[in-house]
């Protein structure tokens, strides 16, 4: 095991996947979209996680008009958002997000506010004040829009941002915002984020006293 530490002043965080479980519920609603399309599910669950759904059917369907991927994305935004079964907290989620209520830090999620809203309610987690969802930006992750929009809410220079992420996508997108990527779970340890960790147990926050941020991590 690896300790790292990692000084920030400001936090910005991906929701599924990263603070809230909610893959029972994305492999239900996909799984019945890309069958509806002549889809292989498994194929298409590798690559719907971290992007806004119309990116993912683009992804999956190039050559269709992209008004009907907008058209069926509020389909499936409605469907995830009356699905919770099986949402659930990441490990260490709570006291994670106990410890950073005091100290700067936004939300940062392809999801849309309603159904941000009913995932962190699920998850009995409290939704951060500041927050990027997606009617917020014009382009989806891996564009690094939301990061660095998150970053200025915030008032903070993207260098000084860490971000945690658990998907390609967000990855991608932390890192072309130029900020450090915390991945978290085992779907980003193929993505080279700066730190790997299982879960948000493994991970102490300290407030220095200049407002800065230390992340004390334990990776793995």
């Amino acid at each position: 095991m690896q300790a790292t530490v990692l000084e920030a002043r400001a936090l910005l965080l991906d929701m599924d996947g990263t603070l809230v479980n909610s893959d029972a519920v994305v492999e239900r609603c996909w799984r019945r979209w890309a069958i509806a399309q002549g889809l292989d599910p498994v194929a298409a669950l590798k690559v719907v996680h971290g992007r806004q759904g119309y990116a993912t059917m683009a992804a999956l369907l190039p050559d269709r008009p992209m008004e009907q991927n907008y058209a069926e994305n509020r389909i499936m935004l409605a469907e995830e958002t009356a699905d919770t079964e099986g949402v659930v907290p990441v490990g260490g989620a709570p006291a994670f997000m106990a410890a950073i209520a005091a100290l700067p830090h936004a939300l940062v999620t392809s999801a849309d506010e309603a159904l941000a809203q009913a995932r962190m309610t699920a998850a009995a987690l409290p939704m951060p004040e500041t927050r990027v969802t997606a009617e917020m930006v014009g382009a989806s992750k891996p564009d690094p829009e939301g990061f660095l929009k998150g970053a200025a809410e915030l008032g903070f220079d993207p260098a000084d941002c860490v971000v945690f992420e658990d998907s390609e996508a967000g990855i991608a997108a932390g890192r072309a915002a130029g900020m450090r990527v915390v991945g978290v779970g085992p779907r980003a340890a193929a993505f080279a984020p700066d730190v790997l960790v299982e879960d948000l147990t493994r991970l102490r926050v300290e407030a220095v006293a200049d407002g800065s941020i230390r992340l004390h991590v334990d990776a793995r």
